[in-house]
């Protein structure tokens, strides 16, 4: 019975952090900020397992019982959590309060379940040889969950069923745990009932995971999804209906197939016709291929480096023919070289020089994307430009965000590009700002430098993007700096104004 208890340590701690897992990479999902996000939960559900252990004291009779109550308790809660903040995050005034309750109940029950252990064990080992093998179990177990979590558990199952089956692990527990506290243990058949129903609920959760989600995602998207997977970093899902198809990655729009000419051909254009004969182009994050689509239609460009942290974007887009055909199949051209990487690690390695870099990464939303608008990186970045280089950065809006956007613009500026901001309307996102940097002075490129069969841009339209009205200029100037990522602050607290963030 000692080993098969320490072995029953080593299962409900790995599911405990689990669930502290699950809880906050659904919060950095839905709410954004990672950093925070993480941060909060963590420190509710320490606090709450704080909570869980001082009440232990009280309980006095009924060990084994409580343990096994307990272990159900945590099964059909923890097992079902992220299910419930998925499907009700549409649908509550104020997602923040579920989600903290959640955690510090399933913090609270976790917090019981070592203290209860150790005294049905304290009977059967010596307290020092207690206490060096129940913490052993624990933390092995903590280690395990932490390395499954984001290699193994989040890429194949998906958060939703990863909290199932912990959850079954859990029910697993209780059933051992009558089991061997047969001979002691109070209303044994009821407890054994109980059990069977909550298997029997995970379980059905576990093979109709993905309607649930579906369900989910139904509600929080005005057209009927398509597509939907979740990959190490992101949320991807893909909404159509008869006239329009839309990119969300964690919740947040990234194209309409019926403006995103628009957008790119922003994004692009500019900064390659003002570039003599760009031959070498870099393009960070847009693993979407719409920008390298606007990049081939320049004969002079011999190859394109598409840096992208998500593999599973760039497949989707390489292989889905509905997808294939909006960037129309540019990301298999022989000219584009893929690279799956983290483009502040791989700046830092390369060699190569390019002509232009297209810098399109999601906004600024949070710690991890931050570093990625920071004057660090922008620095890297500027070694990796021949001597005629341009890059061109996706900046937020200039009118829901003005201080975000010039914040991008002095980052730039503070690392010695010359900058040259401007914007576009784009429909499905409002005012959209850019930002190009230069080594020298900018010129825009005439009229005949442009790609022929462009269907917005032109040097006339340039011309007007580059004027911004009164309530488009900032009130503060700021630099994006790696310690103290004030561009992620100003992003989150002017875009709330706009945007119901739960």
């Amino acid at each position: 019975m000692t080993t098969a208890l320490l072995l029953t340590a080593f299962v409900i701690s790995t599911c405990g952090l689990v669930y502290e897992l699950i809880a906050g990479t659904v919060a950095s999902y839905l709410l954004g900020d990672s950093i925070t996000q993480f941060s909060t939960v963590i420190g509710v559900y320490l606090f709450s397992m704080g909570i869980g252990s001082y009440l232990t004291r009280h309980i006095v009779k009924n060990l084994s019982l409580t343990f096994v109550q307990v272990e159900l308790m945590i099964g059909l809660i923890g097992g079902f959590s992220a299910t419930m903040l998925f499907l009700l995050f549409n649908h509550i005034d104020n997602f923040r309060i579920l989600l903290y309750s959640l955690v510090s109940i399933i913090g609270i029950l976790v917090g019981l379940e070592i203290p209860l252990l150790m005294r049905i064990l304290e009977e059967k080992l010596d307290f020092k040889t207690l206490v060096s093998q129940i913490f052993t179990f624990d933390y092995v177990g903590a280690l395990l969950a932490s390395l499954l979590f984001p290699m193994v558990l989040v890429p194949y199952l998906g958060l939703m069923r990863t909290s199932l089956l912990f959850g079954l692990f859990n029910i697993g527990v209780a059933f051992w745990s009558i089991h061997l506290f047969r001979e002691q243990l109070p209303f044994r058949r009821y407890l054994q009932g109980t059990a069977f129903l909550a298997l029997l609920a995970l379980i059905c959760g576990f093979a109709y995971a993905d309607k649930l989600m579906n369900l989910a995602e139904a509600s929080a998207f005005p057209d009927p999804v398509i597509y939907s997977t979740s990959t190490l970093y992101q949320r991807i899902v893909i909404t159509s209906n008869t006239k329009d198809l839309r990119l969300f990655l964690n919740g947040n729009l990234q194209f309409s197939s019926r403006d995103e000419y628009r957008y790119h051909e922003a994004l692009v254009h500019p900064a390659m016709a003002a570039c003599k004969n760009p031959r070498d182009i870099l393009v960070l994050g847009g693993g979407d291929g719409m920008a390298v689509r606007e990049l081939l239609k320049y004969p002079s460009v011999r190859s394109i480096t598409l840096v992208d942290l998500d593999k599973k974007m760039t497949d989707l887009f390489r292989s889905q023919s509905i997808l294939t055909r909006l960037n129309q199949n540019s990301l298999n051209d022989p000219r584009v070289k893929l690279v799956v990487n983290d483009a502040f690690v791989w700046l830092k390695g390369t060699k190569q020089k390019f002509d232009v870099a297209i810098v399109d990464f999601p906004d600024p939303s949070n710690y991890s994307l931050g570093k990625l608008y920071s004057d660090t990186f922008y620095r890297t970045l500027k070694r990796t430009l021949s001597d005629q280089g341009l890059i061109v950065v996706q900046s937020t809006s200039p009118f829901y965000a003005k201080n975000s956007y010039w914040c991008v613009d002095s980052t730039l500026a503070s690392v010695g590009f010359h900058t040259t901001p401007y914007h576009a309307y784009v429909p499905a996102f409002g005012d959209w700002g850019y930002v190009i940097g230069s080594l020298t002075p900018f010129h825009p490129a005439a009229q005949e430098a442009y790609p022929q069969g462009l269907r917005y841009l032109s040097e006339g339209s340039f011309n007007q993007m580059l004027y911004f009205a009164k309530d488009m200029l900032p009130t503060l100037s700021s630099i994006n700096k790696l310690n103290n990522q004030i561009l992620v602050h100003l992003f989150e607290s002017e875009w709330s104004e706009y945007v119901d963030v739960h």
